[in-house]
């Protein structure tokens, strides 16, 4: 098969499309026709070795998190799937990745595609939807009637997030910037601002941060949320005191199995979008890496064979 390897740690140039090692499925496995693959942030830095030290990879490398494909083979004892079912999973790390024709994956991480969208858009679902379902549902806790700010709102997990919090009952403010306000007005909030000129007014129950801003950015942030809120972010971290009484904490995604099903589910049943802002072939990777490290890219990438 063919795949984007990496031999070494460093820029993008190390990722190399070429012949690999056909993956063959061991037990409790299934192999995946790769539909389609996303780019995460993460990718970036396992590409350039930031997390060398604490979490290595085997070189020659496959990168890519996200899989969305077609179950082909079968490893021993497997069950409850099927060759030919059509399938989405955040793939563990440090194994190979899903920016090959193939891909192996733990037959308990794998859960049915959406059918309401193409296979391989639904590859922008497995971190991005669980990073924001776990954001607005299990640390902030959206409730009904509560007012929810979303910043970053035009990028991959905050267009998520803003239909999250809608479907939990919140008002959600969508904060984006000028190159992604359209899409985060696609995701159906109910006021938009252009963080380039507009200025919220009104304070919020919570917020919940996408974007990659510094901690005295969150600190504003903090301060528009009322006494008793919460505010969570999936990058830096922000200061609060007990003056403030709103609690402030950085998260990561963890993987769920029963969550990205029900993210799935979720976009049968209520036409939620994954965002897919750019489908490209498998071998823009290294131009969508560099356009990544110049801040040039927006949204939700889907790379396919």
């Amino acid at each position: 098969m063919y795949a984007i390897r990496m031999h070494e740690y460093g820029g993008p140039e190390v990722l190399r499309y070429e012949q690999a090692p056909m993956p063959l499925p061991g037990s409790g496995e299934v192999l995946i026709k790769v539909a389609g693959t996303s780019f995460n942030p993460a990718d970036a830095i396992i590409r350039a070795g930031v997390l060398h030290h604490s979490h290595p990879v085997r070189m020659p490398h496959i990168l890519g998190t996200d899989v969305a494909g077609t179950i082909v083979e079968l490893g021993p004892d497997v069950a409850g799937h099927a060759i030919g079912d059509r399938v989405i999973a955040a793939l563990p790390r440090p194994a190979d990745g899903a920016t090959g024709e193939f891909t192996l994956a733990p037959a308990a991480a794998v859960v049915p595609a959406p059918t309401s969208i193409p296979l391989a858009d639904a590859a922008a679902l497995p971190i991005a939807g669980l990073t924001a379902w776990q954001g607005i549902n299990d640390h902030l806790r959206v409730r009904p009637g509560q007012r929810i700010l979303v910043n970053g709102a035009g990028g991959g997990v905050g267009r998520l997030a803003v239909q999250f919090a809608k479907l939990a009952g919140a008002t959600v403010v969508a904060v984006a910037g000028p190159g992604s306000i359209t899409a985060a007005q696609s995701a159906g909030a109910d006021q938009l601002l252009n963080y380039a000129v507009d200025r919220l007014s009104e304070p919020v129950d919570a917020v919940f941060n996408t974007a990659p801003i510094d901690g005295s950015a969150l600190n504003r942030l903090v301060a528009l949320v009322q006494p008793g809120g919460r505010l969570v972010s999936i990058t830096s971290s922000a200061s609060t005191d007990r003056h403030q009484a709103v609690r402030a904490m950085v998260m990561t995604f963890r993987r769920d199995t029963a969550q990205l099903d029900e993210i799935a589910r979720r976009v049968d049943a209520h036409g939620i979008s994954a965002g897919v802002t750019e489908r490209l072939p498998i071998t823009e990777i290294v131009e969508v890496h560099r356009r990544h490290a110049a801040g040039r890219l927006s949204g939700k990438v889907v790379l396919s064979h």
